[in-house]
């Protein structure tokens, strides 16, 4: 064997070499070759290699390990996020009869003692990603290898991104109105032995010929509205019941994900259907939540054997889970949202949450 890396070599568009550890064993390097791209291998002193693509740099070859949801969690809690906090409206703001309607007919207040959990989250969502941040990207390349099966890092930048369903190279510029906390709420659903199988058919029908969506995207959305249904209190009977907001939010995201993939797996959707999708998941969200974590608990417990066989029809018609308007909607009812991905996250009055 070589002492050194061999050269690089390009195989129908993918660059690889096996390059030493330094430990005697062989790693295999690839990365993604790029037309007018100028690819660099080098060594680093602590023996790692990182991959230069026209200036922009990250690191290969596997070496930055995996992270748990709740050690990304502890980092949020231990964080200053003094400045995060400052941007965050906990509920929506009401007003005139609309705020006496809610106080006397509404639902219940977040506990005091949650409080702090609630605003944890919001705070999260306000938080950009830090490429200075070691568990920031610990998250992204967590994320990267679940999906994908990877066992290597990629690049903090690259098209490899847009293969998830980020729109661009860099994910950063997709968390605008979710912040981190779209990003921890994947690092859930990929890391949670239970909801893993879950995530992978989605990711793989969003590689669908005909239905194909950007993952990434959509699960910003859904925290997006996983985050307004918080702040309109629609959670609070949950989280005062199980004296916990977080793991309702999670729990809600992937409820929310799973009636979206059964939507879209048994009805055909397309991306052209992607805005009138999300408008109904929106409201059935807000009027139902407690209906979607029921049907998340009995995916879980292994009672609904697959999602696309029958789905959440599984329960009562009366329960309204299976909305039957879904059924008339078309690609012309998709343009009444435009389906971007992203929005800032900012305070509205009751009635006014819309996607954008």
């Amino acid at each position: 064997r070589p002492a050194h890396p061999t050269s690089c070599v390009s195989d129908g568009g993918m660059l690889a070499g096996l390059i030493s550890d330094g430990e005697g064993s062989w790693l295999e390097c690839r990365a993604f070759h790029r037309a007018g791209c100028d690819f660099q291998c080098h060594e680093s002193q602590a023996g790692l290699f990182s991959f230069a693509f026209a200036g922009i740099v990250g690191t290969a070859a596997g070496h930055m390990p995996l992270i748990s949801f709740h050690e990304a969690l502890q980092y949020f809690q231990t964080a200053d996020l003094s400045e995060c906090r400052k941007k965050i409206q906990p509920t929506v703001r009401r007003r005139g009869l609309s705020a006496v309607a809610h106080f006397f007919f509404g639902p219940p207040r977040l506990l005091q003692q949650l409080q702090g959990e609630r605003d944890l989250a919001l705070a999260i969502a306000q938080c950009g990603l830090d490429n200075n941040e070691n568990v920031h990207m610990r998250i992204l390349q967590t994320i990267y290898k679940k999906l994908t099966g990877s066992k290597f890092d990629c690049p903090r930048y690259g098209t490899h991104w847009e293969e998830l369903g980020f729109q661009g190279m860099d994910p950063g510029t997709d968390l605008r109105g979710t912040g981190l906390f779209g990003l921890i709420q994947i690092l859930y659903f990929v890391m949670d032995s239970r909801t893993l199988p879950l995530a992978r058919d989605i990711f793989k029908l969003s590689q669908h010929e005909l239905q194909n969506f950007p993952f990434c995207v959509m699960s910003v959305n859904i925290t997006r509205i996983v985050i307004h249904v918080l702040r309109e209190e629609r959670l609070s009977r949950e989280c005062n019941r199980r004296q916990q907001v977080i793991t309702v939010l999670n729990d809600l995201y992937v409820a929310t994900f799973l009636r979206l993939y059964s939507i879209w797996k048994t009805q055909q959707k397309t991306i052209s259907d992607s805005g009138f999708v999300l408008k109904e998941l929106e409201a059935f969200a807000k009027k139902k939540p407690k209906l979607l974590l029921r049907y998340l608990e009995i995916y879980k417990s292994g009672k609904v054997g697959s999602v696309i066989d029958g789905g959440f029809q599984h329960l009562s018609p009366s329960s309204g889970i299976y909305s039957p308007d879904l059924n008339s909607g078309s690609g012309n009812s998709g343009k009444e949202i435009n389906f971007t991905g992203v929005c800032d996250l900012q305070v509205e009055m009751e009635g006014e949450a819309r996607l954008i």
